[in-house]
């Protein structure tokens, strides 16, 4: 069982960075596949990023409205996660989730893509301009 806690949220203004971090345990699989998603009210849940690892591969998918703004990127010795966001902007505001898809390939692992399973409990993220 994979169990995932993200830490990280908070409130900037437009412009400002904040770093999301999930920590991962129960996740022993040889590959992975982690990812970001977010959800703001009133809207549906949207893919963020992705990174898929396995040995010295590392494959990083974004969604365009983050595109040259966030960075994810992944430490496998500490089962850590993080997001990097950069020149945020109000609508980056949401409920931002860290997610878990063991045992699928490179090719299954993108942004939003519907194999992730298990998911954090959130950390919000709001960014006032």
């Amino acid at each position: 069982q994979v169990h995932l806690v993200e830490s990280g949220g908070g409130s900037v203004q437009a412009g400002g960075s904040l770093r999301l971090s999930c920590a991962a345990s129960g996740y022993t699989y040889s590959s992975k596949c982690m990812g970001w998603f977010r959800q703001a009210p009133g809207k549906e849940r949207e893919g963020v990023t992705s990174i898929y690892t396995y040995g010295g591969i590392s494959i990083t998918s974004y969604a365009d409205s983050v595109k040259g703004r966030f960075t994810i990127s992944q430490d496998n010795a500490q089962n850590m996660v993080y997001l990097e966001m950069n020149s945020l902007k109000p609508e980056d505001t949401a409920m931002y989730y860290c997610a878990a898809a063991p045992s699928v390939s490179s090719g299954d692992c993108y942004s939003g893509s519907p194999v992730f399973r298990y998911w954090g409990q959130g950390t919000q993220v709001t960014v006032s301009s």
